[in-house]
């Protein structure tokens, strides 16, 4: 196992715009056949395994392609142990160009699609030697009994080649069947940078609610300059300063809060995150509310863990973990004591979240830190007791508030590669080789 240290040294891989040449595709494969004078294997291709002993069965198999012609198996032929690959190699790699790779695939028996069946790209220099970790392609579109891998890829340096991977792995009663597999050169990767303001600030013996939500926002307003897509206040900004109990500052939603957090969100054309605490007949909740630029309500979250001072405080919790599409790309929030679990972050990765909004009170910045990088995306929080900073998927810290700054402002490139060294892009390969499918054990 690589030391954890070395995750802090990440690679920065930043787009690289193509040249202004004609496209080309490098390659293209379906409708397989059985070529007799290469033992029966598709011209170019051949069959890998770790150890012979664990090799599953490779098959050219008629008929069974996304159009009726041949394709590609792999059976695990009842060994619980198979782990093979088809590979191919594809010449022309020209350093800087980005590439599109797409692969479908189909199944047949039992076969646990995320665990076991797997596409790659193995980047070779002209000795042959690794240019870089692979990468991993993730499934992005389902056609009928078809679900296609696609993945896209800026060449690393030193590149001439790469090899292409097409895998099955422990699934001894399972089949998967390759067809229309390309490599194709494609536009320059999206660049999409978003800036964040997330606020520093602890309001003190303020007459209410109100006037402290005000003191808040005329922060925010401090950092209008720097245009920010997205500004983060922290948790219970209706209660911090107020020396009230969560009862006295509980207001339904839309609320007088609400309508002030519009207010600064249309003034500052921005997305607008804060904690308040929102009355449903006799519950109270621990929310956090996501405002679009326009100042209208585009989401709230329900905090999910509550620490037993909330609860004796009288709060309810939270039952779901939603996700909000804005017009930058995919989020998710979290409150105060969420991050002292792995579970609400990895649900709201899952759904597809590249960022979490986190307004909290106090806690972990090493777990705040840690569920940035085992999620691979970005974090921001906004605290009282904790750092105020934004996180990016590796760790490191690209901006952080403090008493005699109370705002700070980061760009999140959320297209940027971050290749960590050794392991590679960890955004697809954290996906394909986390163990989701074994059972938790309950706590006895």
């Amino acid at each position: 196992m690589v030391p954890f240290s070395l995750f802090a040294a990440a690679i920065v891989m930043n787009a690289i715009p193509r040249a202004a040449n004609p496209p080309t595709v490098p390659a293209r494969y379906s409708a397989f056949t059985r070529s007799s004078d290469i033992g029966g294997l598709p011209a170019g291709w051949a069959t890998w395994s770790p150890r012979a002993e664990i090799s599953p069965a490779f098959k050219v198999e008629p008929a069974t392609g996304r159009a009726g012609k041949g394709a590609l198996s792999i059976r695990g032929n009842g060994n619980a142990a198979a782990v093979g690959s088809w590979r191919t190699e594809v010449g022309g790699i020209i350093p800087g160009r980005a590439y599109r790779f797409t692969a479908w695939y189909r199944t047949s028996g039992h076969v646990d699609r995320q665990r076991s069946v797997l596409a790659r790209l193995d980047w070779l220099d002209a000795k042959g030697e690794r240019a870089r970790p692979p990468d991993y392609a993730l499934e992005d579109e389902r056609q009928g009994e078809w679900t296609r891998f696609s993945h896209q890829a800026v060449a690393p340096d030193g590149a001439t080649r790469v090899r292409i991977e097409l895998e099955l792995a422990w699934a001894p009663e399972g089949t998967v069947y390759w067809d229309d597999i390309s490599l194709t050169e494609d536009a320059a990767p999206r660049d999409r940078r978003v800036k964040v303001v997330t606020v520093a600030h602890r309001p003190r013996g303020t007459s209410g609610p109100a006037a402290s939500v005000e003191e808040f926002c005329k922060v925010a307003e401090s950092a209008a300059g720097a245009k920010p897509d997205v500004i983060c206040l922290p948790e219970g900004i209706t209660l911090a300063g107020t020396n009230k109990s969560y009862a006295d500052v509980a207001e339904s939603l839309p609320g007088p809060t609400m309508k002030r957090l519009g207010e600064l969100a249309k003034s500052l054309n921005a997305w607008v995150v804060a904690g308040i605490y929102e009355r449903v007949g006799p519950a109270i909740y621990n929310t956090a509310v996501l405002i679009d630029r326009k100042g209208a309500l585009a989401g709230k979250y329900r905090k999910t863990h509550l620490p037993r001072e909330e609860v004796e405080g009288g709060l309810t919790p939270g039952d779901s973990y939603p996700t909000f599409e804005t017009d930058f790309g995919r989020v998710g929030l979290m409150i105060c004591w969420d991050v002292q679990f792995p579970e609400p972050a990895r649900a709201l990765a899952l759904q597809g979240a590249e960022v979490l909004l986190l307004p909290i009170w106090g806690g972990s910045e090493i777990l705040a830190k840690a569920r940035a990088i085992e999620n691979h995306v970005f974090l921001v929080s906004a605290s009282y007791d904790m750092k105020t900073f934004v996180v990016d998927p590796s760790g490191a810290v690209l901006a952080e508030a403090s008493t005699g700054s109370p705002t700070a402002i980061a760009e999140m490139a959320l297209d940027r590669k971050i290749v960590q060294p050794w392991l590679g892009d960890m955004k697809a390969r954290t996906w394909k080789e986390r163990r989701g499918d074994i059972p938790l054990p309950a706590r006895h």
